[in-house]
């Protein structure tokens, strides 16, 4: 699984000390705008946006593992015997309950630092939107993808 923004999320890693955004490279107009601030808000903002951007990346993670374990499970039980699961399926089970816990905690986080980000960039959310969605949404829109 390859995160889609890896690539500007290591740039932003790496951005000086100074608030220099030289190494961010070409922004979407509303990312550079809420970039160009002064230095202290927009270290708080950069700091934000680098949270949110692991936080999804540990949600997208998450999911794949937690799809790639039902997968297993779906494979393997489908010609289970009836009766008393096997060793092996009992396994199988409790590897997609962790992958389950491991996505709920993920989206946990993920909102935790959409609000701290929202809340540090000033960005309007709309009513009767999910925080997570909007994010996400938000994101796709307006954080460079990598190109490969």
């Amino acid at each position: 699984m390859r995160f889609p923004y890896a690539d500007f999320l290591a740039r932003l890693d790496q951005v000086d000390g100074d608030g220099s955004l030289d190494t961010l490279g070409t922004l979407p107009p509303l990312l550079e705008s809420l970039l160009s601030a002064p230095l202290e808000s927009r270290s708080t903002v950069t700091a934000s946006l680098a949270l949110l951007l692991t936080a999804r990346k540990a949600t997208l993670q998450a999911a794949f593992d937690t799809a790639l374990a039902a997968d297993e499970l779906r494979r393997y039980q489908k010609f289970a015997k009836p009766g008393k699961p096997s060793a092996h399926i009992v396994q199988l089970r409790q590897k997609q309950a962790a992958a389950r816990q491991a996505t709920s905690i993920a989206r946990q986080s993920l909102i935790k630092a959409a609000a701290a980000f929202v809340r540090d960039a000033g960005i309007d959310v709309p009513q009767r939107t999910p925080l997570d969605v909007f994010i996400i949404d938000w994101i796709d829109t307006h954080v460079p993808a990598d190109n490969a």
